[in-house]
């Protein structure tokens, strides 16, 4: 049981144009169904275009705050949806990678789906993690000193990762757990 668990909490998913619609408004259901208030933060305000599989147009979605005017002090978790756009854009943002290494080396739950993980290794934080990630991603991430592996969801040192949107239900659940958990700034020394 998942509701309730997050109240209180506040949750930052970092996405912009071409996201993978799924992976935002799955999790994103799932977080507030168990108490969380999640904003979507972008790079610019107004609304993010959200995709299905890098081809067809899907639902607008209107940003909350960007990440400019953003700390990680502000949020207990962050989640970081595909897509192969969304996640190539932030990691060419100084910003947006700042926010997501902030929101690492502050102990904060991260949750990564798909071609979300791309914002890992730009930032350094997937050196020495084990996680999976979108098949084409593999030999990045081992290149940036990840354990990678094919499975459905992964977690080390507070860091979820999944394939595809088929685990979300999986990833969901362990988002839910780990950003329940709190600070891992202990499990990441």
């Amino acid at each position: 049981m998942t509701q309730g668990r997050l109240q209180g909490k506040n949750i930052a998913i970092l996405a912009t144009d071409g996201v993978e619609e799924i992976e935002l408004t799955s999790p994103r259901q799932a977080l507030e169904q168990a108490g969380a208030t999640a904003h979507l933060i972008s790079l610019e305000p107004g609304e993010i275009q959200a995709m299905k599989g890098d081809i067809e147009p899907k639902g607008k979605y209107a940003v909350d705050r960007v990440v400019s005017e953003v700390r990680a002090a502000d949020y207990d978790g962050l989640l970081l949806p595909g897509g192969t756009v969304n996640p190539d854009t932030l990691r060419m943002d100084e910003g947006a990678m700042r926010f997501v290494r902030e929101m690492y080396d502050a102990g904060r739950p991260i949750a990564a789906i798909c071609h979300g993980p791309w914002s890992l290794s730009e930032t350094g934080i997937s050196q020495g993690l084990r996680m999976t990630s979108w098949p084409s991603l593999k030999r990045e991430l081992i290149l940036s000193g990840a354990e990678w592996v094919d499975e459905e969801c992964v977690t080390d040192k507070g860091v979820v990762t999944s394939r595809k949107p088929d685990d979300l239900p999986a990833f969901n659940r362990k988002m839910i757990e780990e950003f329940a958990e709190g600070d891992h700034s202990s499990r990441r020394k």
